[in-house]
């Protein structure tokens, strides 16, 4: 008997349905798997025969050939244990059923026959709507992250045997339901960290502005114990609340990783990646044999924070060099490629020098030479792509001893809110949001100088020896300036504060 069973794919953020044909022969022995699985799929038949028999079903002693279609698509993990389990408990007539083929059916077997958590699942939920099934039939773990999707039927199991019985109509399945517009106005606002509980660095809390409000990377340049990792974690308390679609978009490229909680249906706030320095070049961007998305696509929609810069490998940073530019990354195989979005906002610190206080280091233990070693591990191109250099100060006795309270994230959040509806508006007809997506059309349209503004970019681009990119940039910043200060034209003094803003081009750091 032939019966067909559908399950799905992750290929990229997206889902493409796979048909599982399950035939069993009367006559010969064997069990015959095609279609492309990998080695994790090759190895169902013993979870499952294992499942089955602590269930009270078995494996008939017939011949079984499991083909996978599309063919030629490779398929991996464990999550298709549960819809091969069923093909071959209704192709040997152990189950008698007419609806399994209008739902998706996932999930990994374990030897006594429950269900383990698979990855992926609003990516196949989502599919699944479009092409027209009931629902989908999944572990009791992963049903929340499905039932984002509206007007879809999701089913929870916690073992084979409630699947099973649901298809036998001797149990109902539990349907999962949750108002995701509820969760999601919820769980908006909710940070761990806020601004007011940094003292001091005024100038440093001033830039994690402007940089919020116009989307622009940043570096924070400083001592060590002077902040920064600090100020970088509160950054998106001030950030604007991801939209619906932003959340839909972030929770799929977790979801694809395997990142979301058993109890997380919906992303709510930015993400925040806080990688290690020894992360390699595929950890960072994605890839890896069946390619996985990395740490700048898990930073889509948010922040990724790059703790002590020049401590990263010098190959793992140049490789940011071209999704920080097109906002998103393209990992390329003999037979396909995929494409992972990366729209995040960098935000990196560093120490002044290996000893961490230069120019004010009392022992003088950082030579020229060190210093120009350690600043050479940043490329100059990679430093062209940070819009906001920034010096972070040592915080003195008497403000770190004050106990008054700093401004509030939520304060600082509101002028920042206002700077990006202004944004919006402007660029309401292009495929941009915010002024640091800005091109080259956009700068000069939207960044028109007078003779004194003009005046005074010249000469800091002469005597810092500015490259192009960093003119666009200083550029970009100076309007989100313009934006804060509800300012319709860019005036000298927000190309002087700009300006400002690129510590690293100085002379000082040229040593």
């Amino acid at each position: 008997m032939l019966v067909k069973i559908y399950g799905s794919a992750i290929h990229g953020v997206s889902a493409q349905t796979i048909t599982i044909e399950v035939n069993v022969d009367t006559k010969g022995v064997g069990y015959h798997l095609v279609g492309l699985p990998d080695n994790a799929i090759k190895e169902s038949s013993y979870r499952i025969s294992a499942a089955l028999k602590n269930v009270g079903y078995k494996i008939p002693g017939k011949k079984i050939t499991i083909n996978m279609a599309p063919a030629d698509l490779r398929k991996e993990g464990a999550a298709y244990d549960l819809s091969i389990a069923l093909g071959i408990l209704i192709a040997s007539d152990q189950i008698k059923t007419e609806k399994v083929h209008d739902y998706i059916i996932m999930g990994e077997l374990s030897l006594d026959g429950s269900l383990q958590p698979i990855k992926g699942v609003l990516p196949i939920a989502i599919q699944a709507k479009e092409e027209g099934f009931k629902g989908i039939i999944l572990p009791v773990q992963n049903t929340r992250e499905a039932a984002i999707v509206t007007n879809f039927d999701v089913y929870a199991a916690e073992n084979i045997k409630q699947v099973i019985e649901f298809f036998n109509e001797d149990k109902p399945l539990e349907k999962v339901i949750i108002d995701a517009q509820k969760e999601f106005r919820d769980k908006i606002n909710d940070f761990p960290f806020d601004f007011s509980e940094v003292k001091g660095q005024e100038t440093a809390k001033r830039a994690m502005e402007v940089a919020a409000a116009g989307g622009h990377n940043i570096i924070l340049i400083g001592p060590p114990g002077s902040g920064k990792t600090m100020l970088a974690k509160r950054v998106p308390s001030i950030l604007p609340p991801l939209t619906l679609k932003e959340a839909l978009e972030t929770t799929k490229i977790h979801s694809v990783a395997g990142k979301m909680g058993a109890n997380t249906s919906l992303m709510t706030t930015r993400p925040f990646r806080n990688p290690h320095h020894t992360i390699s070049d595929v950890a960072l961007v994605g890839g890896g044999s069946y390619p996985q998305p990395g740490e700048i696509s898990l930073a889509h929609n948010g922040v990724l924070f790059l703790d002590e810069m020049p401590e990263f490998k010098r190959t793992v940073l140049e490789v940011m060099r071209q999704p920080l530019e097109d906002r998103e990354v393209t990992i390329s195989r003999a037979r396909f490629s995929v494409n992972y979005p990366s729209s995040f906002m960098l935000v990196a610190s560093m120490n002044p020098s290996p000893s961490g206080y230069f120019p004010d280091d009392p022992n003088n233990t950082s030579s020229g030479f060190e210093m120009q070693r350690y600043m050479n591990k940043l490329s100059g191109p990679l430093l062209d792509r940070i819009d906001i250099h920034i010096e972070v100060q040592k915080v003195e006795f008497e403000q770190l001893s004050t106990r008054r309270k700093g401004e509030k994230s939520e304060d600082i959040r509101q002028r920042v809110l206002q700077a990006r509806e202004i944004q919006q508006e402007r660029y309401e007809d292009l495929k941009i949001s915010y002024n640091a997506q800005m091109g080259s059309r956009e700068i000069e349209k939207y960044c028109a100088l007078d003779q004194a503004s003009f005046d005074l970019i010249k000469v800091a681009m002469e005597k810092l020896n500015l490259s192009a990119r960093a003119y666009d940039r200083i550029l970009k910043v100076a309007r989100t300036i313009a934006d804060l200060e509800n300012s319709e034209t860019v005036k000298s003094d927000h190309i002087s504060e700009a300006i400002q803003y690129r510590s690293l081009d100085r002379e000082f750091w040229n040593v």
